[in-house]
């Protein structure tokens, strides 16, 4: 008969203190625990104690992981031991705007199956991309002036008048609500179809005539998004919904 195989022990030190708990002394803790360890979680319950372990083994942060009696190190570090990808680092990363977008697609989808009782309507498709502007604008407004600086990078506009980069995401936001609501298309058309193309022009030169690699300021001046077709579909789809929406309203009456 096989023997049950034991599993093995990883000793943990983290920060348990009345009015701190180590967040990254918890996920360690979790992920030895999935990594199929058995973790003797040692608390460091006072400043005191904390400094005179961070003393004793030569560190400078808690949590620290001993596997096996070698020292492993934080929570990175540990991550990097079972193989996993280091969050830390300048890594360019497209995770930001397909979270961003998956999450107006379903948006638009629940809004068009309320309204409508399907979720296979043109509306939805309008919803998507003026929703999708929304949530832009929200990550550009959380720090205008960082996302003011990287705009200046690649944006034509901005470069000859820096005010754009600080005007951009009010414009984009203003215009995202109208067109969710379907109100003032005579004024929201005009703004969404000028950033739009002045956008998917400055992002065109940047990348596909001068060939630079640059940091797209699509959601947020702290962006690790690389420039490009991700950026430049942005900009067509406000270009779209800047040419599309007058057309439904005023030629078409709908």
């Amino acid at each position: 008969m096989d023997q049950q195989a034991t599993p093995s022990t990883a000793k943990l030190y983290r920060m348990v203190m009345p009015g701190h708990l180590c967040p990254y002394g918890l996920k360690s803790k979790d992920l030895l625990e999935r990594e199929g360890y058995e973790v003797e979680d040692y608390h460091l319950t006072t400043r005191e104690d904390t400094d005179a372990f961070m003393e004793q083994h030569s560190v400078e942060t808690t949590p620290q992981t001993f596997i096996d009696g070698e020292r492993i190190g934080g929570y990175e570090a540990l991550r990097v031991h079972f193989g996993n990808d280091n969050t830390e680092g300048d890594e360019t990363s497209y995770r930001p705007v397909i979270a961003i977008f998956s999450v107006a697609f379903f948006l638009a989808l629940g809004l068009s199956w309320a309204s409508f009782g399907s979720i296979f309507t043109l509306r939805a498709a309008e919803w998507f991309i003026a929703i999708s502007m929304c949530f832009l604008a929200v990550q550009k407004l959380q720090d205008v002036e960082s996302f003011s600086t990287m705009f200046l990078n690649y944006d034509l506009l901005a470069r000859s008048w820096v005010r754009y980069g600080y005007l951009y995401p009010f414009g984009e936001a203003f215009a995202g609500i109208l067109m969710v609501t379907g109100a003032l298309t005579w004024l929201s058309a005009p703004v969404a179809l000028f950033i739009g193309t002045v956008g998917a022009t400055s992002v065109f030169k940047a990348v596909y005539v001068d060939k630079r690699e640059l940091k797209c300021a699509c959601v947020g001046g702290d962006s690790n998004v690389p420039l490009g077709f991700i950026s430049l579909t942005e900009n067509l789809m406000m270009m779209l919904m800047g040419i599309w929406m007058p057309i439904k309203v005023f030629a078409l009456g709908w």
